[in-house]
């Protein structure tokens, strides 16, 4: 028999995301390369299934190869100021002409349902149209842009509209004005004030390189607004490393889009196939996810947290790790309990017990879900739970411990015995266990 063990946890693992992108809007921007290479019909698949899954999708797509690669077949000029194209009568020719069959190539690979394809019997219906007021950028460095302009206006009701209806919303960049002008805009523009305007929940963009480069070869998995623009600010001085080109166009508009309403905000490589699903139904995700704040929250537990915290102590309750605790004793002791949440999931948890007359607490049910160690989350639960015990007054923590005797000593605590535990304590002590007794002054 097949063995579907890692099947059944990854899915196990994505269902909370699947619940919850249920209804939620995304905005995905690619660049024109992606069409242009071939890459878009995997994406289209992939696009499909979140279709399926009741996300609400606006597509917004790129042209500048194909514009260029008309501009060099005519012989015309390319010319750039500040990395915006300048937009002649000429290149604007080429810009409606590339848009158009973008646009048509794009609409056609969303409506593949070829069967034995991941599409097959796919209905998705894709809508476009003039959903984007444009207005001339004007005069750049003592150039006049001239037909290249900069969104003024998305007809977000009308989109939501076509999205309330389950269509697909393409969007290119190429916007009107009220006088009957055209303006050729960039896809980061179009894609971050749709992303604004419709408050969406993620706006993703699909870009060369794998995110945003850390120390090393390392990509940053999670950044906060405010660490985003910390990056871009020591991006090529002193011995930062210089950002990539595509980092530098799209990064700036997730600061933007996540100081003005979206909720989240990914870098993701268009080269590695599946990456949007990759970094939507999985923790790690494979690029860069930007956060108005960050993911992780260190709070007092409620009632409603009873249940993450089961869930991650049971496992080290079976193990023998943890004194078992019912269900029941855990809703009356929650007030006792510090959560650490990540984006919405109880990753771990411990627990304060005071001692008031010895002027001590234990410090119990120390736990962080497998999926999220190696993080420091221990750390960052530990360092709260001393620093509420001493502004309690408390004057030194204790730890019974059976398996973890060597992270608490890495961590300040010392040898101890029950004999040094407080009296009410020493009474409950399971001589059958034989914890091991730890103990820190604060």
């Amino acid at each position: 028999m097949k063995d579907t063990t890692h099947f059944v946890h990854w899915f196990r693992s994505a269902a909370p995301y699947i619940h919850g992108f249920r209804g939620k809007t995304f905005v995905i921007a690619f660049g024109g390369e992606l069409v242009a290479d071939g890459g878009f019909v995997q994406l289209a698949h992939d696009v499909n299934l979140l279709n399926s899954l009741g996300v609400r999708l606006v597509l917004v797509h790129g042209v500048r190869p194909q514009v260029e690669a008309r501009l060099t077949e005519n012989g015309t000029a390319i010319r750039y100021v500040s990395g915006l194209r300048v937009t002649d009568d000429a290149a604007l020719a080429c810009v409606k002409e590339a848009a158009g069959t973008v646009r048509v190539e794009i609409e056609a690979l969303l409506s593949l349902g070829l069967a034995n394809t991941p599409m097959a019997g796919a209905d998705i219906r894709v809508a476009s149209g003039n959903f984007v007021t444009a207005k001339p950028i004007g005069v750049i460095e003592g150039e006049d842009l001239l037909h290249t302009g900069e969104v003024r206006k998305i007809d977000a009701a009308a989109i939501r509209r076509r999205l309330d209806q389950h269509d697909i919303v393409l969007l290119s960049p190429i916007g009107y004005s009220p006088t009957g002008e055209i303006f050729n805009l960039s896809l980061e523009d179009v894609a971050t004030q749709a992303a604004v305007e419709l408050a969406a929940d993620k706006l993703i963009f699909l870009m060369d390189t794998e995110g945003v480069p850390g120390k090393g070869r390392t990509i940053h998995n999670a950044l906060t607004v405010n660490e985003a623009r910390q990056v871009l600010e020591q991006a090529g001085h002193g011995k930062a490393r210089k950002l990539p080109e595509d980092v530098t166009y799209y990064l700036p508009c997730t600061i933007t889009a996540c100081t003005q309403g979206v909720k989240r905000a990914h870098l993701i490589s268009r080269h590695r196939d599946g990456a949007l699903l990759s970094e939507l139904f999985t923790r790690e995700g494979v690029g860069t996810l930007i956060t108005p704040a960050p993911l992780e929250t260190l709070r007092a537990a409620t009632i409603d947290d009873v249940g993450g915290i089961l869930g991650l102590i049971e496992p080290l309750e079976r193990d023998g790790i943890l004194v078992r605790r019912s269900r029941e004793l855990l809703e009356m002791e929650v007030e006792r309990f510090l959560v650490l949440e990540s984006d919405g999931v109880i990753a771990g948890c411990v627990a304060l017990y005071p001692f008031p007359e010895e002027q001590a607490a234990e410090l119990a049910c120390l736990a962080v879900s497998g999926e999220y160690r190696g993080r420091g989350f221990g750390n960052l639960l530990l360092a709260e739970a001393e620093k509420r015990g001493k502004k309690a007054g408390f004057k030194q923590l204790f730890v019974l411990t059976t398996r973890t005797e060597h992270w608490f000593e890495e961590r300040g605590f010392v040898d101890s015995s029950p004999d040094h535990l407080p009296r009410s304590k020493q009474a409950l002590y399971n001589y059958k266990r034989r914890s091991k007794v730890l103990q820190k002054k604060l």
